[in-house]
């Protein structure tokens, strides 16, 4: 939740630099907003070049930032901090603009505030949730899944296992252990594309997914795995032992756990494959 960020009901792609104490926000994301365009990179492009014209380059204050598009995938985005974003603002023609930098004040303050009580974090992505018609039971499933993941976060840091790639892999074991996919298949099976995977999992999805990652969290402790090769085998371990309670469930309940259900508005419901 904390890299989508809602202005009204708008979704804009964020990241936090954590060395540099700032947010960064997808600018096709914003222009999307404010322009009201169907073509937000098309417009992107017009702005810089006409600024480009006037002796502006927009392009020196945007950085490259890897983000999820549209089709689920990761991108180089260019992307630009609170004070570059509202130099560009400014170029864009909008009735949202000044409500829009008041939004742009607001993340940044309560990011600050986040900093100093880290519960008030909690507090407002339970809201979001909320707001978008969780029940309270299935909110607290998902916020007991997002401190297990960032138990098993700071785990594989602490035993050398680099971030992104690594994790994006480790975790990617411990889902087709556990379910018999990948995330990007289980995607599939819900219609997902830049949505965020566990945010549309039923309850039982979620058990048996933080059931995975506590196992290997247990698992790489125990046989203190030390770098990528040793956390993968763990991974697939921990995942197993949840794949196993899964299998076991599906069998004596006679249904399956892997659903194509889904919190979208309109559900796009894929083909269940594989997950036997």
């Amino acid at each position: 939740m904390s890299n989508i960020k809602l202005f009204q009901t708008q979704q804009v792609r964020t990241h936090w630099d954590e060395k540099e104490k700032k947010w960064y926000f997808a600018i096709v994301d914003v222009i999307e907003i404010l322009a009201e365009s169907t073509k937000p990179r098309d417009y992107w492009y017009r702005l810089k070049k006409r600024e480009t014209d006037n002796g502006i380059d927009l392009s020196t204050i945007c950085r490259q930032l890897k983000m999820i598009s549209k089709d689920g995938k990761k991108y180089n985005t260019e992307c630009a901090d609170t004070e570059n974003l509202l130099r560009i603002i400014q170029s864009i023609p909008s009735p949202k603009a000044e409500p829009f930098k008041r939004w742009l004040a607001k993340v940044g303050y309560e990011r600050l505030e986040e900093i100093e009580n880290p519960e008030l974090a909690s507090k407002r992505t339970r809201e979001i949730y909320k707001t978008k018609g969780y029940s309270d039971e299935w909110i607290e499933k998902r916020m007991r899944s997002i401190a297990i993941r960032d138990e098993l976060a700071d785990e594989w840091k602490k035993r050398g296992v680099k971030e992104r790639i690594e994790y994006a892999i480790l975790t990617a074991e411990i889902s087709k252990a556990t379910f018999g996919l990948t995330p990007l298949q289980y995607k599939e099976v819900k219609g997902l594309k830049r949505q965020n995977l566990r945010d549309h999992m039923t309850d039982l999805e979620l058990i048996f997914s933080m059931l995975g990652e506590a196992s290997t969290t247990k698992v790489a402790r125990a046989k203190d795995a030390k770098g990528f090769k040793e956390n993968q085998d763990t991974a697939r371990i921990g995942g197993k032992i949840a794949g196993n309670a899964r299998k076991e469930l599906e069998k004596e309940s006679g249904e399956n756990i892997i659903s194509s259900e889904n919190y979208l508005p309109e559900k796009k419901i894929g083909k269940l494959k594989g997950n036997k």
